[in-house]
């Protein structure tokens, strides 16, 4: 993949976040802090057992790239928001199916917890899924849906820890806190 001509303008009518200047008085003194309204999301570990492999996202993040240019693509959970009426079950069961290709039934997802992201921007909250996978589950090619352009990356199991420290590839903490967890309960899934 190749990216050129990277540049910034003014957000006009934004269709996922807004920017706002939040004030508030705190201990008698008036401040102000610049934040973003955006929407709370779901996130999934996803173990394909046979393969003892985490199945994970890779894409281009345009903020990413903004501020760290060395850093082409990032390697995620598979994820989305929060953004119609379901249950946060239901999108993640979407979310596997449109980025991943597998179809999970309700009752294979495990909630892990909540937590919140960006806490300095936009506060949003994220709930965080796993799931067991396997090829019955096999739906489809996956690489998300509209302007999504994302490629399916392969962990084994056997170089998860390393990847968790490898500094040349961009990851999310929610992805390094969901490598751990599961290295907790390893044996329940052998």
């Amino acid at each position: 993949m190749r990216i050129e001509s990277v540049t910034t303008t003014p957000l006009e009518s934004p269709q996922f976040m807004t920017p706002v200047r939040i004030h508030y008085r705190q201990n008698g003194e008036l401040r102000s802090w610049e934040a973003v309204r955006s929407f709370d999301s779901v996130a999934v570990l996803l173990y394909h057992k046979p393969k003892q492999a985490f199945l994970l996202v890779k894409q281009f993040r345009p903020p990413v790239y903004l501020n760290d240019a060395s850093h082409l693509y990032t390697y995620e959970l598979c994820a989305g928001i929060i953004d119609k009426p379901l249950s946060l079950e239901r999108i993640v069961i979407e979310e596997i199916e449109e980025e991943c290709g597998y179809r999970v039934a309700p009752e294979r997802i495990e909630k892990i917890t909540s937590f919140f992201t960006n806490v300095g921007v936009s506060g949003s909250k994220q709930h965080l899924f796993f799931a067991l996978i396997d090829e019955k589950m096999r739906c489809g090619d996956g690489g998300g849906v509209h302007t999504e352009y994302i490629e399916l990356e392969w962990v084994p199991i056997d170089q998860a820890r390393n990847f968790v420290y490898d500094e040349c590839k961009a990851k999310t903490p929610g992805l390094m806190f969901a490598f751990y967890w599961f290295f907790e309960r390893y044996t329940l899934y052998r």
